[in-house]
């Protein structure tokens, strides 16, 4: 039986890692798109030579870390350079995405978690894509509780930078509501048992 390639994204503060967790509690082997980019910016060799060359080495510390106060000022403030950065990140984590679906191929479903899913064109290797939704108001206000370093303008930047709420439900094939109004656990559940069973999905 072929395992199921489930992606799940939503915009920043809407709960993706919650609901993730969620799977992963229940067996679901789980893929974090986002954690795994940062760690290949600094280990695969391909990616950093590349960051290099279009950025300068002082994209990089000393210590072969990576510099994040200056990519930072030199990408989020132009969307050409952002989008020149993920133009050569982006490819490096599908390859190492689709290693470790092939690694986790004997699982009934694995999901990879992804904020960029449709923007970065990930989603065209996936089986069903989950999108967590909750309002804006709320997703702004987790993150500013969540992460103290963060301005309210600079939240409502990289909200206006994603791909809009409407877009993405549109996209989806599941939708999970994390307003603090409909319980997320039975939701999550609801969607395991049919990527469990056989069911046409």
């Amino acid at each position: 039986m072929k395992s199921l390639r489930i992606g799940i994204t939503g915009g920043i503060g809407s709960g993706k890692s919650l609901v993730c967790k969620i799977f992963s509690l229940l067996g679901a082997p789980i893929y974090d798109a986002d954690s795994r980019a940062k760690k290949l910016m600094t280990e695969d060799q391909v990616l950093v030579k590349s960051i290099k060359e279009k950025f300068g080495s002082q994209s990089y510390l000393e210590d072969g870390s990576l510099n994040r106060a200056y990519l930072s000022d030199t990408v989020f403030n132009n969307s050409e350079q952002l989008q020149i950065l993920n133009g050569l990140v982006h490819p490096r984590v599908a390859i190492d995405g689709e290693n470790w679906f092939l690694q986790n191929q004997t699982a009934r479903y694995a999901i990879k978690e992804a904020a960029l899913l449709f923007e970065s064109g990930a989603y065209k290797a996936l089986d069903k894509i989950i999108v967590v939704t909750a309002p804006e108001d709320l997703r702004i206000q987790r993150v500013l509780n969540r992460d103290h370093e963060r301005t309210r303008a600079a939240v409502e930047k990289i909200i206006h930078n994603q791909i809009s709420e409407t877009e993405k439900i549109s996209r989806a094939d599941f939708v999970i509501i994390n307003d603090e109004q409909q319980l997320v656990i039975p939701q999550v559940l609801k969607l395991h048992e049919r990527f469990v069973s056989a069911l046409e999905i």
